[in-house]
């Protein structure tokens, strides 16, 4: 009765962070408000254990966070990522610019593993703020363990309504050459990119064979390869790294399939289990030291949102981009897909007349924001973390 009751109340917390995102169109991000909740929970009723009381446990969250990356490398064509190589690189120069003025401003303001727990999250989502944590963790820095969490959480709330400014004046921009009556030519990227990062062709089998339970077996078979090989190196390269490579080489290669977790049924769930996991470390946080790292956190991504502008600036005109499209396509790595998706339509359907405007402004838009988000959140962000591991 007990785990029962305290799963309802964690996925109480997740669906309302839910239900605001979807009301607010994304502007309120979900993972602010069930943090929000989960906080004033542990501040009041929720007992510390809840997340594990709910078998969202440490075990749980080792298997379920390295299969992630597996499933991370089913989500993009390597054709598109080359195609939209420009993208790919302001994407990248902002993460870079993030890492360098964070470091470098960061380390005049603050110690050591406060600047070394606050780059990563900073750079990407949910993983690397998980690797961080639990890196913090691992290392008896339990001062910090709820910083990176509290980055994740709030570098989003900013990122967001900067980004749909962003893609609103580039819109704005792109309407002025518009001719209408034009047919709109989508790209072949873009329908890929429409579909959710396409479709390959998956293992052959018939369908009738490729059960959820077929499609988790590649998987964890596959992240068993990645852990063993991260064993066998001593860790000199990342098991997580490894966990990536080898889902984009087996989606390359046509053994797993697109969105291989989300088609097994299973994604979603270990999703709601990392997140309840890495929202567990809030409860560390009391309302005086709360206060104590609002300014840290804010002052770090600041410096880190800096960054990403002066490093997408400069590569903004060699690589034919306005500097508001090259600044929106680096500030992905603040939140990455699904809300990358969602804000570039809203602004083009807040902008168009018609369909037809609509069609050309995501013609221009689309592409180079879910290229920029895969490349920042999904590579270069477990690249960073990973590195960022052994520096505490």
């Amino acid at each position: 009765m007990e785990n029962v009751l305290a799963l309802a109340l964690v996925m109480l917390f997740l669906f309302i962070g839910e239900w605001v995102s979807t009301l607010s169109r994304a502007y309120i991000p979900s993972v602010f408000v069930t943090a929000v909740l989960f906080l004033i929970g542990y501040w009041t009723f929720v007992p510390k254990n809840i997340t594990s009381t709910a078998t969202f446990t440490p075990t749980f969250v080792g298997v379920v966070q390295a299969a992630l990356l597996v499933h991370m490398g089913t989500l993009m064509d390597l054709k598109v990522l080359i195609n939209q190589w420009k993208s790919v690189l302001i994407a990248i120069s902002g993460i870079l610019g993030t890492v360098i003025l964070a470091m470098g401003g960061g380390l005049l303001l603050f110690n050591w593993h406060t600047v070394i727990a606050s780059v990563p999250p900073l750079t990407g989502g949910i993983v690397a703020a998980f690797l961080m944590t639990d890196g913090l963790k691992a290392q008896h820095i339990t001062a910090l363990v709820s910083f990176p969490v509290s980055m994740f959480v709030m570098h989003s709330i900013i990122g967001y309504p900067l980004t749909a400014a962003l893609l609103k004046k580039e819109g704005k921009r792109l309407l002025k050459n518009f001719q209408p009556g034009e047919k709109v030519k989508v790209s072949k990227d873009q329908e890929v990119l429409e579909t959710t990062f396409g479709t390959k062709r998956p293992l052959k089998l018939p369908k009738v064979y490729k059960t959820s339970a077929f499609q988790i077996f590649l998987v964890m078979v596959l992240t068993g390869l990645g852990l063993w090989l991260g064993d066998l190196m001593n860790d000199v390269i990342s098991p997580y790294i490894l966990c990536l490579i080898i889902g984009v080489i087996a989606h390359q290669f046509h053994i797993l399939d697109d969105h291989v977790l989300e088609k097994a049924g299973v994604f979603n769930w270990f999703m709601y289990g990392l997140l309840a996991y890495i929202f567990s470390f809030l409860s560390e946080v009391t309302p005086q030291n709360l206060f104590s790292i609002v300014i840290p956190i804010l002052t770090m991504i600041v410096l880190g949102i800096l960054g990403m502008f002066l490093a997408s600036a400069i590569l903004a005109k060699p690589l034919g981009f306005s500097r508001e499209m090259a600044f929106a396509s680096a500030l992905t790595a603040l939140f990455g897909f699904p809300a990358d998706y969602i804000v570039t339509h809203e602004a083009a359907r807040n902008l168009a007349k018609n369909k037809e405007e609509e069609d050309y402004i995501l013609e221009n838009t689309l592409p180079k924001m879910l290229v920029g988000g895969f490349a920042t959140v999904s590579v270069a962000s477990v690249i960073i973390a990973s590195v960022f591991l052994k520096l505490l």
